[in-house]
C-alpha cells in the first residue's frame, strides 16, 4: 500500500495487544496508516493482537519503527503532528485536521512523555471534571479522534 493515507496513527510503545489489534482494525476500515514505535509490550504475532484485529491484518498498512526519532524521520516532520494526552486542555474538537496529519498516542500505562507532548500540538479528549479514572481506553480514544479528523476531511461516505 503506497498511497498517501488520510491520516497516520502512531502508537508509541503500546503494551496491550487487544488495543493495538482494535486500532489496526480501525485503520483497515478507515484507510489510515498505522505506525508502531518500539519497544512494544508484545510480539506482533501475539494471538490476542491477531484476534482483536480479526482477519483484517492483510488490509492494514502497518509500519514498525525502532524508536521515536526514526518514526518522526520516516513519517516526515513537515506534517501536522498531534499528541494526544490527558495532561493538556486543548480539545481535539478544536483542532483543524488536514489530509496526511499524524495522530500520536502513548502507551496505555505511561501515556506520552513530556518531551513528545511539548514538541507537538497537544490535544485531549475532554472528560468530566470529577471522573474517577485518568483517561479513556487507548483504542476508544484513537477511534474518537480519528473519526473526528476523517469527518473534517469529508473522507468517509455512506452510499444512499
Amino acid at each position: 500500500m503506497s498511497h498517501e493515507p488520510p491520516l497516520h496513527i502512531v502508537l508509541v510503545e503500546p503494551v496491550i495487544p487487544p488495543n493495538t489489534g482494535n486500532i489496526a482494525r480501525l485503520c483497515a476500515c478507515s484507510g489510515c496508516r498505522l505506525h508502531l514505535v518500539h519497544p512494544l509490550g508484545f510480539e506482533i504475532s501475539d494471538k490476542q493482537l491477531r484476534r482483536a484485529g480479526l482477519d483484517y491484518w492483510q488490509h492494514v498498512d502497518v509500519h514498525e519503527h525502532r524508536d521515536w526519532p526514526s518514526a518522526r524521520e520516516s513519517i516526515g516532520i513537515e506534517r501536522n503532528w498531534y499528541a494526544l494526552s490527558a495532561k493538556v486542555t486543548r480539545s481535539y474538537s478544536d483542532a483543524r485536521f488536514q489530509h496526511g496529519d499524524v495522530l500520536v498516542f502513548g502507551s496505555e500505562t505511561k501515556g506520552l512523555c513530556t518531551e513528545i507532548i511539548d514538541a507537538l500540538t497537544a490535544i485531549t479528549i475532554p472528560m468530566r471534571r470529577d471522573a474517577p479514572v485518568r483517561s479513556l481506553n487507548l483504542a476508544n480514544a484513537c477511534a474518537i479522534v480519528t473519526y473526528e479528523a476523517l469527518r473534517q476531511l469529508n473522507y468517509l461516505h455512506i452510499e444512499p
